[in-house]
């Protein structure tokens, strides 16, 4: 059944259970029209939301994670990461180095 055709279902049958519900409760007219109109409402709302959870757990059930892609782009990730650590390790050695060798020139020229 089309999810559509369940809309239009579903709401007949809350019209319907509306004048009957509104039979049951109201002896007039005006609270018929409002009983019957409220649970159309309520009945035509519920089926969309129904609807849409049923296609949402349709759609969900059919994608595929792909796996192998991932696996491959992720390692491609850890290698980058891998190579800019040792670059900002040796810059790091490198600073460390100049930071020395300015400290040596500067207690060697207070002598």
């Amino acid at each position: 059944m089309f999810g559509e055709n369940f809309v239009y279902f579903f709401t007949v049958q809350g019209f319907f259970v509306g004048i009957i519900f509104g039979l049951l409760k109201s002896f007039d007219a005006e609270g018929l029209l409002l009983y019957t109109f409220f649970i159309t409402i309520f009945f035509y709302l519920f089926s969309h939301v129904i609807v849409a959870l049923y296609y949402k757990t349709i759609t969900v059930k059919a994608y595929n994670f792909p796996k192998e892609t991932h696996e491959t782009e992720l390692d491609i990730f850890v290698k980058e990461i891998n190579k800019r650590e040792k670059l900002i390790d040796s810059a790091c050695k490198i600073t460390d180095i100049a930071i020395k060798m300015n400290s040596e020139d500067v207690a060697g020229q207070k002598l």
